[in-house]
């Protein structure tokens, strides 16, 4: 009996081609599964016309699983908790759609009784990465192929292939760029953006061009860290992602220009649309600043960069990470509030206000005017005391800069 593999399908040339090399070169079975993470799919295709091609080259059967609410709750939202932005900038947008699909592709490969599960990653990129780890993670016994990493073929090539084998592709030999897309962003790469000192072309943005010029004010609501309002409009994360990104996209804002350290040991240059996701971490962070105590506070914008280390080498089904989400967890339990923001074109956010019942801002304590509640005079004895170790080291041993007495 032939093995069964089940294969990460997107529908393109790449994943199309792997499906009919697999069979006539490993002698497999497979299934497709197209997992929907909030990717846009051509207008003009349907599910059925994507399952037809899969079909076509020669799948047992082509799976689509809706998996959009669980990015947004599951994903997204700890994200969102962890203020993640891989190298202070990148808020993870393929890395997040990638263990969602893992898990897609582990419960379909046990469905099918496959022994093996396989992506059409290269060997360049974090993506082969994230799926083999990750399916490991979730499921020792399975093996992982990746037949881009073996066929050799260029895109031309993989052109002639589905071409001689009869699979449906709309793909030409001219590809200027390649994007992944999910709800909570676009990663654009190749063509002009491979040189690093060429600036970006405008032709691959799509959710981020100024439709207005006019500033626009929304106020998204925070209940323990996670955004469930948008204008005072209770919304699923999934759907408030979308509006925000319609909103803020329109502005202009939400473009990143990167060049980032990838896994594998090279530098990249990316590109990336994701105004929902700087937005809403940007919300997320001011209104912290609000309601965390000041350790908490600390301790947690350490160990931020560390979560998104971890999910951008694939470690989301880790136990580092899942220690780190309990922590994450629990600083989240007071930070309920809403937050202002003003986006301006081309491409500006201002976060305007924030409130919260569980403030630990208190106006009698920072104010200097006649409302202020703050005991002056207790401040005398502190600074004193702190400074103490300090003031002592200088007399017995000499700070360097010390000017001596005079004689």
């Amino acid at each position: 009996m032939a093995k069964r593999v089940v294969l990460a399908y997107s529908g393109g040339l790449d994943t199309s081609v792997a499906v009919r090399w697999m069979i006539e070169e490993w002698g497999v079975e497979v299934v497709c599964v197209l997992v929907d993470v909030g990717q846009d799919v051509e207008s003009s295709e349907s599910f059925e016309d994507i399952r037809a091609r899969a079909l076509a080259a020669g799948a047992l059967e082509c799976v689509l699983v809706d998996a959009k609410t669980e990015m947004a709750e599951e994903f997204c939202a700890r994200a969102i908790a962890a203020n993640a932005l891989y190298e202070s900038k990148y808020p993870l947008v393929s890395a997040l759609s990638r263990p969602v699909i893992v898990r897609h592709l582990v419960d379909q490969a046990r469905r099918f009784g496959a022994q093996a599960v396989a992506h059409g990653c290269t060997g360049k990129g974090n993506d082969q990465v994230r799926f083999e780890v990750g399916t490991h993670a979730l499921a020792p016994d399975l093996e992982v192929l990746a037949p881009a990493r073996n066929w050799g073929m260029t895109r031309a090539d993989s052109v002639d292939y589905a071409r001689k084998w009869d699979i449906p592709i709309k793909a030409t030999k001219e590809k200027i760029y390649s994007i992944d897309e999910n709800l909570w962003g676009r990663a654009i790469e190749c063509g002009a953006i491979e040189d690093p000192w060429a600036a970006p072309p405008e032709e691959p943005y799509t959710l981020t061009r100024v439709v207005d010029t006019a500033p626009v004010e929304v106020t998204v609501r925070f209940e323990s860290g996670v955004p469930v309002a948008l204008d005072g409009e209770a919304l699923p994360l999934a759907a408030l992602i979308a509006r925000l990104n319609g909103v803020a996209g329109a502005t202009g804002y939400g473009r990143l220009d990167m060049v980032e350290n990838r896994r594998v040991g090279i530098k990249s240059r990316e590109v990336y649309e994701c105004p929902a996701a700087l937005a809403l971490i940007a919300a997320h962070r001011d209104l912290e600043d609000l309601v965390l105590e000041r350790d908490v506070h600390h301790e947690k914008a350490r160990l931020e960069p560390r979560w998104s280390e971890l999910v951008y080498d694939g470690m989301w089904f880790s136990p580092l990470k899942e220690a780190l989400d309990a922590f994450m967890d629990e600083t989240q339990r007071h930070v309920t509030g809403e937050v202002r923001l003003r986006f301006e074109a081309p491409g500006l956010l201002r976060i305007v206000g924030r409130r919260s019942p569980k403030a630990l801002y208190d106006y009698g304590l920072a104010t200097y005017d006649a409302e202020d509640t703050f005991r002056h005079a207790d401040s005398e004895g502190f600074v004193r005391i702190y400074g103490l170790g300090v003031q002592t080291w200088a007399a017995r041993q000499g700070a360097k800069n010390a000017t001596p007495p005079q004689s």
